[in-house]
C-alpha cells in the first residue's frame, strides 16, 4: 500500500476515534479544523482544552457562589471568578482559533460533580466548601499554567498561559484568605 494511502487511512481512523473524557486528559483531535493538527502540538491542545473547561467551570461555580453564598467575601470571590475567567476564556478562544482549534464550552465530569455537590449546600457550609474548592483548584491550575508557559510549543497558547498565571495566583491568595475567614466564622 502506498504511504499516502496508509497515512490517509490512519487520519480517518484517528478522526473517528472517540477519546475518553476526564479532568486530566482529553484528546484534542475533535476540536481541530481540518489540517490544523500541524499548527498546534498535542500538548498545547490538551492544555487549551483543559484550560477552557476549567474556565467554564470557574465561571459557573462563581455564578453559583454569587447566588448562594452567605458571606460577602465568598460572593466577592465568586464575582472575581466570573469576571476574570470570562475574560480569560475569551483570550484563550482567540489564541486557540489562531491555531485552527475550537474549544469546548462545557465543564469536566469532575467539575460538574462539584457543581452538583455545592448546589445542594447552603450557608456557612456552602461558603467553606466553595472557598476550599477554589483554593484547591487554583493550586492545581497554577501548576498546569506554569508548565505550559515554560514548555508550550504554540506561542499564542504559551503567551496566554504566561499572562494568566498572575491572575490565577491572585485567585489562589483570595481563595485561601476567604477560606480562612469563613472557616474561622468571620464574614
Amino acid at each position: 500500500m502506498k504511504p499516502e494511502i496508509v497515512g490517509a487511512f490512519a487520519s480517518v481512523l484517528l478522526t473517528l476515534a472517540v477519546p475518553a473524557v476526564s479532568r486530566e486528559q482529553k484528546s484534542g483531535s475533535e476540536y481541530f479544523d481540518t489540517g490544523a493538527e500541524k499548527m498546534m502540538k498535542s500538548g498545547d491542545a490538551t492544555f487549551a482544552i483543559k484550560a477552557s473547561q476549567i474556565g467554564v467551570a470557574e465561571v459557573k461555580l462563581g455564578r453559583l457562589a454569587i447566588q448562594k453564598a452567605s458571606s460577602s467575601e465568598v460572593r466577592a470571590l465568586g464575582q472575581k471568578m466570573v469576571d476574570d475567567h470570562s475574560k480569560a476564556n475569551d483570550r484563550l478562544k482567540a489564541a486557540a482559533a489562531k491555531g485552527g482549534m475550537t474549544l469546548p464550552d462545557t465543564m469536566t465530569a469532575d467539575d460538574q460533580a462539584l457543581y452538583e455537590k455545592l448546589s445542594h449546600l447552603t450557608g456557612a457550609i456552602f461558603d467553606r466548601e466553595y472557598a476550599r474548592a477554589m483554593a484547591k483548584d487554583h493550586e492545581e491550575d497554577i501548576k498546569e499554567f506554569q508548565r505550559e508557559a515554560a514548555k508550550g510549543a504554540n506561542p499564542d497558547i504559551r503567551a496566554f498561559a504566561a499572562a494568566t498565571l498572575q491572575i490565577l495566583q491572585e485567585h489562589l491568595e483570595m481563595a485561601r484568605s476567604t477560606e480562612r475567614k469563613v472557616s474561622s466564622g468571620g464574614s
